[in-house]
């Protein structure tokens, strides 16, 4: 793996003032890495990722994207630095089809749109059959997988992920954490955020357990599933029947 590509040091952030959700948190992304955000409900995982796309005010701490200061750069101007973010609801235009989707995910390079397209649609075979399909008509697990296709239509470097697997049955988990790894196998850095600690923790090169804020533990995926502090704490006895 190259350098880190993103750097979040001592990230203290939070939504209204007064409130501090994330107390000092810190994450590192390596290029071509996948690295995995676990914790209790209310750790702070989601608004860790929103903070680093631009959408939860930060209070103090740095955060650096190849090196480059990105502390209260916008959303929109990440997207044309090479970041991708898929949030967790509402994350798809339901009345335009798959083609059209994938269409607005290339609106600041649409003269590269029948080539990122069919780039996209190669690690997404599921979505190639429903491309003239609305995306209101696509089962949630499909729409999770168009969601991160269109994502992926500027081309980014880092890829920011709030809980893929939320509300998917087993088996469309299994498809969207394969798909996912496969993203990173393409070279695509990835930061997810996840409930389903198990199955991230296996896809993942590194992984953080956050909790009240802060990051409490960190080490590669396979050392927290067998971290006895981990299991105890956090994934429970299932971590090791599985």
């Amino acid at each position: 793996m190259s350098d880190d590509l993103l750097v979040v040091t001592d990230l203290v952030a939070g939504y209204v003032p007064g409130v501090d959700i994330l107390r000092g948190a810190s994450v590192t992304v390596a290029g071509s890495e996948l690295v995995g955000i676990i914790g209790p409900n209310g750790a702070g995982k989601s608004t860790l990722i929103k903070a680093v796309f631009g959408l939860v005010p930060i209070r103090s701490g740095s955060m650096t994207m190849g090196g480059t200061d990105i502390v209260g750069v916008r959303g929109h101007d990440l997207v044309e630095r090479g970041v991708g973010y898929v949030p967790q609801v509402s994350n798809v235009f339901g009345t335009l089809t798959v083609e059209e989707n994938l269409r607005m995910g290339a609106f600041l390079r649409p003269g590269r749109f029948e080539v990122r397209r069919d780039e996209v649609l190669d690690l997404f075979p599921a979505l190639q059959p429903r491309r003239g399909d609305r995306a209101d008509a696509l089962s949630g697990g499909q729409r999770q997988l168009l969601a991160m296709a269109r994502a992926l239509m500027m081309e980014p470097s880092l890829l920011l992920l709030d809980e893929p697997s939320a509300g998917l049955s087993p088996a469309m988990q299994d498809e969207v954490f394969a798909r996912i790894a496969a993203i990173n196998e393409a070279g695509v850095s990835i930061l997810i955020v996840e409930q389903n600690a198990h199955k991230a923790l296996r896809i993942c090169h590194r992984g953080y357990v956050l909790d009240s804020g802060v990051d409490a533990y960190t080490g590669t995926g396979e050392q927290l599933l067998q971290d006895p502090k981990v299991i105890e704490l956090y994934l429970g006895s299932l971590a090791r029947k599985r």
